[in-house]
């Protein structure tokens, strides 16, 4: 349904492409997190995070020779990946942006792209008996920042400006959380949806006085 309202302005062929490319991205992690769930219920025979998590550590089970809760931790990994817009599955955020301003604020900033953090957060007991996923998660998350960081360096939209630091951010959570600091990180991602959903509101603001998303041709505010 989000897709939609990136969609809004459905006139617009870019808008029709962006919204498409949002949609495909995210069935990527959606067919991960469908792996995860149906993969969690034939090892452990329940989707209650009460029953799953005492038993976390305790599970041998091995898949190609690969531990059973790495495969969980990765499947998790990729699914949130794609939803918090992290490196190689990052693109379709920043071209979200084409949607209204008030939708950028709520949805591409404030609650959808933080879910697939939530995610990791809330099932991070499962996570924590891979530590091999637990040290990519802060190496996407690192890169993820840095790399999102210098681009938006070099962007004249207002708002993939503010896109690209959203996925800047998102990268710190990710960093902070494969450390094992999970206090941080829901801090942060708590902390990030007021900010962000301000700086959208603001940009929105900006463009609605100037008429122009190009911070090239602002001035004299």
């Amino acid at each position: 349904s989000f897709c939609r309202f990136v969609n809004f302005w459905d006139t617009r062929n870019l808008a029709n492409k962006s919204a498409l490319k949002a949609v495909i991205f995210n069935r990527i992690g959606d067919a991960f997190f469908f792996a995860f769930l149906a993969l969690m219920f034939l090892g452990f025979g329940s989707f209650d995070f009460g029953v799953i998590f005492p038993l976390a550590n305790e599970i041998n089970i091995s898949i190609f020779g690969i531990k059973y809760t790495e495969v969980l931790s990765l499947f998790i990994l990729i699914a949130a990946m794609a939803k918090s817009a992290q490196l190689f599955l990052h693109p379709w955020l920043p071209d979200a942006m084409e949607g209204p301003t008030p939708v950028s604020a709520l949805l591409h900033s404030a609650t959808m792209v933080t879910a697939g953090l939530f995610l990791i957060l809330r099932s991070f007991s499962i996570i924590s008996s891979a530590p091999n996923i637990c040290f990519i998660m802060s190496i996407i998350g690192l890169a993820t920042s840095l790399i999102s960081s210098f681009t938006g360096l070099y962007q004249y939209d207002i708002k993939r400006i503010i896109a690209f630091s959203t996925c800047s951010q998102l990268g710190f959570i990710l960093f902070s959380i494969g450390l094992g600091n999970l206090k941080f990180g829901l801090f942060h991602l708590f902390n990030h949806a007021f900010f962000k959903a301000l700086l959208f509101l603001c940009a929105g603001s900006v463009i609605h006085a100037c008429g122009e998303q190009d911070i090239r041709k602002m001035g004299g505010l």
